[in-house]
């Protein structure tokens, strides 16, 4: 199918308010990303200081929302919104936040490119996040205790350890052969300027071994945040908050998160404002699913050259101009989960 309609920025704002609204800060970006360490170890802090159980469900709680933090904000590196400097937007969106999480900038950003060009369309790689919507209340409540229950961290990251011990038999059988057709930095299969198409095994070997070396770095990362926790004299203890937190509470803010996105829209159509929505966010709901101004997504899907930090300046223009009938906006995000929830039949 052709691609979804772009919105015109010209059509909309003055050329002076795109300039500011596109302008990408040197110091925001980072500052973002340092914000979200502080708040995990604050929390993470308070609850070893206090040692109440209260304080480390709290610390549970900001934790997961700051690692979710950390994912939005490694989004911003792949549209190259953290910084003017390529080089210095890719090492903050790949080694300041996006590693801590289990993603990769670069992986992600092919990925998240084709999301945006076919948004809700066949070729959507993120339409099954959407699909399953509206779904029962019971499945609702099995997908949320899979999530408190650690259950879907460890159906996903126990699949991705399992293929990179495949990734690892590969190397040891193939004695580093099959490294040779492999594009390390792009984590492809290097083809010839004639294209000539790729073998289909060929192309199986190199996803396993992508997985693999982005599994690799997430446990080594996690390794490293281990003995980070043991230097700082608690032992174990600040790095179970963070592993507990990233198994429970991030799981089930990325979820929420994702529902509110682009579940139940009216998508599909030739209006781009209809292919993502903005859900309003209170104080609680920007501390747990909606940091850093996620919560604007029709805003970002019809301008994503808008830094996060901008995106509720360009919301309340868009309101100015009158846009809002022909936005997909939601009250909060409690409105949204009843939205996509279907009623229990009799």
């Amino acid at each position: 199918m052709p691609a979804v309609k772009a919105a015109r920025p010209t059509d909309i704002f003055t050329p002076d308010n795109w300039t500011r609204l596109t302008t990408i800060s040197k110091w925001r970006g980072p500052w973002l990303i340092f914000h979200a360490w502080i708040v995990i170890f604050a929390a993470i802090g308070f609850a070893l200081w206090t040692a109440h159980p209260l304080a480390w469900i709290a610390a549970i709680i900001l934790v997961g929302s700051r690692q979710l933090g950390l994912a939005i904000l490694m989004h911003d590196g792949a549209h190259g919104l953290l910084h003017p400097n390529r080089k210095v937007n890719n090492f903050l969106g790949q080694w300041a936040s996006g590693i801590f999480t289990g993603s990769d900038l670069q992986a992600y950003r092919s990925y998240h490119l084709m999301h945006h060009r076919y948004t809700q369309q066949p070729e959507d790689p993120d339409l099954r996040l959407s699909l399953p919507f509206p779904t029962s209340k019971a499945s609702m409540a099995r997908k949320i205790l899979r999530d408190l229950t650690g259950l879907t961290f460890l159906k996903q990251r126990g699949g991705q350890v399992l293929t990179m011990l495949s990734a690892l038999r590969l190397i040891i059988t193939s004695r580093g052969k099959i490294l040779n057709g492999y594009d390390k930095k792009a984590g492809r299969p290097e083809v010839g300027l004639t294209g000539e198409a790729v073998d289909p095994q060929s192309q199986n070997d190199v996803q396993t071994l992508f997985i693999g070396k982005v599994t690799a770095q997430f446990l080594l990362v996690q390794m490293a945040l281990l003995a980070l926790s043991y230097l700082s004299g608690f032992g174990a203890l600040p790095f179970l908050i963070w592993i507990i937190a990233l198994a429970t509470t991030f799981q089930l803010f990325l979820r929420i998160r994702n529902i509110a996105e682009h579940a139940c829209t009216t998508t599909g159509s030739e209006d781009p404002f209809t292919h993502a929505r903005t859900t309003y966010a209170g104080w609680l709901e920007r501390a747990t699913v909606a940091p850093y101004w996620v919560n604007y997504h029709s805003e970002h899907h019809l301008f994503m050259g808008v830094p996060c930090y901008n995106l509720p300046k360009a919301h309340a223009l868009l309101m100015v101009k009158g846009m809002e009938d022909r936005m997909t906006i939601a009250g909060g995000y409690w409105a949204v989960l009843k939205q996509v929830t279907r009623p229990a039949t009799a």
